[in-house]
């Protein structure tokens, strides 16, 4: 019993729990279907300028209403009371002479009394002959009611008041009714004079409960209509809605599938009004886009052609003028000087002709979905090392300090060892190339799944909307800028495919006067959805530049590039 008497409460507190956690997501549903339909927001909105509308005319019409039966109620009864009052004080009078003895006198109040009963207009009421207190006559007549379980309804004060004004007096009263609330009731008093025993108090009693009736019921009239027209609104409002809003809706249903790449998608066009009109404009403006898109196409598809036939036309050509160029760069001891500066140029230009002519083909392997990923199981240091080794010679003539931040253990992934270390020695190039003497850095991390790369320089860097093009195809930040090793302009493009063909992301981060960061994201097996990076693409602080390497010294510490057998070890 102990066990089930502790563990109830955490099981209420669960329930509870699971309950407001879905009262939450059903409120976070209804708020985003509301904020998703504008047919919604629409008829919503109207409903709610129309209830609020509706409940503030209805008050106020109630509030009339009300205001006008008990005025003309009020005055109804003070002039029937009145009269009764003058009736009862003229039947005092004309007896005055007949009934001097108490109990002649008390029979005339109870005649009166009787026939005050029922007032003018045929309505019962209650009478209520009350005796003044401290009255100078010896002679008293017992008081005549006609309900005395009322009698508590005549307040003192409104006693003290009656006696000492000439005129009736009213107050508004609630009437107890047995085993209900009570019914709105008014009280109306004034003095009558009674012979032989002096001034008595008369009042009556008005039940207003028919009153309250007939309010009640124009009040639920009232709120029949109000609901009655906030239904005709809703869905008038739903109905005109939904003339506006479908022709919107398939518009969108269009554009999508216009996105999609069904560019033969149209809209129905029906009648002669303006969402035909839109119609009909969206179907001439879809129209023009799929021929615009198909001419577009034609001349890619063309280009493409164009550019895989020229690359591959030219490499007949270009193995015979490298041939010639070989002899011509091997003969030049015995050549004169302008002859062998012109081989050596010949030599170079040639080197970066072929670099050109490489990087065409792979673009268009690219552009022809013929690109083919030739994965296997890598340890990517060995991969980032090999980059590394081949940036050196570049890194040492420009006085780049190069250096690498590895793990300790393996980094296994399925990659293509080539295609990622070109990716990586595009990276290396173009850092070295704008660092402007500072260092670069690469730096390998990973997770289970996920492995990042990130080649860092604190060179002249680039504006945002520059970077934004930094992987457009033959683009340059500074097009004045002299190129001094050799590159085609499609480095970064291609980079950026290969990283895709992995299954993986090339992103940058650059702002000018800090450099540039590029961060490589692969997956470590196929199939990996990438979520997250090991590293951060963005720095977290300013970069603080190390001392310049001098010119000609090592650019690579044999420090800074682990020896993967000793990791390994």
């Amino acid at each position: 019993m102990s066990v089930a008497a502790g563990t109830w409460p955490a099981r209420v507190r669960r329930g509870a729990g699971r309950g407001r956690a879905w009262l939450a997501l059903a409120g976070r549903g209804v708020v985003a279907r509301w904020r998703g339909s504008l047919q919604i927001r629409v008829v919503t909105s109207a409903l709610a300028f129309g209830v609020a509308a509706l409940s503030g005319l209805g008050w106020f019409l109630s509030d009339r209403i009300a205001d006008g039966l008990y005025e003309d109620r009020l005055s109804q009864i003070l002039g029937d009371s009145a009269s009764s009052t003058q009736q009862a004080q003229e039947r005092f009078t004309a007896s005055a002479g007949d009934r001097a003895s108490v109990p002649d006198v008390e029979r005339l109040l109870a005649d009166v009394v009787g026939q005050l009963r029922v007032g003018g207009s045929g309505e019962r009421r209650d009478v209520f002959l009350l005796a003044a207190p401290n009255q100078p006559s010896r002679t008293f007549a017992n008081d005549q009611v006609t309900a005395a379980d009322r009698v508590s309804l005549i307040t003192s004060e409104l006693r003290a008041q009656v006696r000492e004004s000439d005129v009736q007096l009213w107050m508004p009263v609630g009437i107890p009714v047995d085993g209900e609330p009570p019914v709105p009731g008014v009280v109306v008093g004034s003095t009558v004079t009674v012979p032989t025993v002096g001034t008595y108090e008369l009042y009556y009693l008005y039940d207003l409960s028919s009153e309250q009736q007939t309010l009640a019921f124009i009040q639920r009239v009232l709120l029949l209509g109000a609901v009655a027209l906030v239904a005709v609104l809703g869905a008038l409002t739903w109905l005109v809605t939904r003339t506006a809003v479908q022709p919107v809706r398939a518009a969108a249903r269009v554009a999508e599938r216009l996105a999609d790449g069904l560019l033969s998608e149209r809209m129905a066009v029906r009648g002669e009004d303006e969402m035909a009109t839109l119609a009909r404009s969206f179907n001439e403006m879809a129209e023009s886009l799929q021929l615009q898109i198909h001419r577009m196409e034609d001349l890619s598809r063309l280009q493409r052609r164009f550019v895989s036939d020229v690359s591959h036309e030219l490499k007949t050509p270009l193995t015979t003028i490298r041939m010639a160029a070989e002899i011509l760069h091997s003969s030049r001891d015995r050549l004169d000087p302008a002859a062998a500066r012109s081989a050596e140029l010949l030599t170079a230009q040639l080197d970066r002709f072929e670099a050109l002519l490489a990087d065409l083909l792979e673009m268009s392997r690219f552009d022809a979905g013929a690109a083919m990923l030739d994965a296997e199981r890598r340890d990517v240091r060995e991969v980032v090392v090999g980059a590394v080794d081949q940036a050196s010679a570049l890194a040492a003539s420009k006085g780049v300090w190069l250096s690498a931040d590895l793990p300790a253990e393996q980094v296994i992934a399925d990659v293509d060892p080539r295609r990622v270390e070109r990716i990586l020695r595009n990276l290396l190039v173009n850092a070295i190339e704008h660092a402007e003497g500072n260092p670069v850095e690469v730096t390998l991390a990973a997770d289970e799944n996920v492995l990042a790369i990130r080649v860092r320089d604190h060179g002249v860097g680039m504006t945002p909307e520059e970077a934004e093009h930094v992987f457009d195809r033959f683009w340059r930040a500074d097009p004045a800028r002299a190129r001094t090793t050799g590159g085609t302009g499609l480095g970064l493009a291609i980079s950026q495919e290969d990283a895709h063909l992995h299954g993986g992301r090339l992103e940058v981060w650059s702002r000018p006067g800090l450099g540039a960061s590029f961060l490589l994201t692969l997956p470590r097996r196929a199939g990996i959805t990438i979520e997250a990076s090991p590293l951060s693409l963005e720095p977290e602080e300013a970069p603080v530049p190390e001392p310049r390497v001098e010119e000609g010294a090592a650019a690579a510490d044999p420090a800074a590039v682990p020896d993967l057998d000793r990791l390994e070890a």
